[in-house]
């Protein structure tokens, strides 16, 4: 029997980020389709998708943080819950002082989000269907850095914004799948 079969916790841990995963990877091909098509100026839809996406990340963390009380300490969820919502109201800022900023936003808030990623996806290993979770970390790091540093281009674009949230997506998805075992108990 392994270890993920005799701890009841896991498997129901497992279970509800299975489903949230299947969620935020459905929201964020959704928001960067949307973004893709409007993301050529500020105007009111691309503002209200820049400052629903971190919100939609606090929903997503609040749920995690709920799920993930059985299997450990839910604190960097916290973290990444504050950290989401005041990256929310600094976009919403940002937005009225051009691209630059919100890039310069938007990628502080993708570092800190990507260390909290890997870090819990870390931390969450036994559980399985986390090494998805621990790259997409990784890689969130490295494009808010490239946020930030293309924020001081000469033509500063939200597009690679937008394909941010494609890759992310896409491990959320992979990672649902791999967590079908372990929401199984088996």
């Amino acid at each position: 029997m392994s270890s993920i079969a005799a701890s009841p916790g896991i498997s129901g841990t497992a279970s509800a980020l299975r489903r949230l995963y299947f969620v935020r990877f459905a929201f964020a091909i959704v928001w960067a389709l949307a973004m893709f098509t409007t993301a050529s100026n500020l105007g009111p839809l691309v503002v209200t998708l820049l400052v629903l996406y971190p919100l939609f990340d606090v929903a997503a963390a609040v749920i995690d943080a709920r799920a993930s009380r059985a299997t450990g300490s839910p604190a960097l969820l916290y973290v990444n819950i504050a950290v989401s919502l005041i990256t929310a109201i600094g976009v919403a800022i940002a937005c009225a002082s051009g691209i630059p900023a919100v890039l310069r936003v938007w990628g502080a808030w993708a570092i800190v989000a990507g260390l909290v990623q890997l870090i819990v996806g870390v931390t969450r290993r036994k559980m399985g269907g986390q090494w998805p979770m621990i790259i997409s970390g990784a890689i969130s790091v490295l494009a808010g850095a490239s946020f930030i540093l293309g924020a001081s281009a000469a033509n500063p674009t939200l597009t690679n914004a937008a394909g941010y949230a494609i890759p992310g997506g896409i491990f959320f998805l992979i990672s649902a799948f791999r967590l079908g075992r372990a929401a199984k108990g088996n």
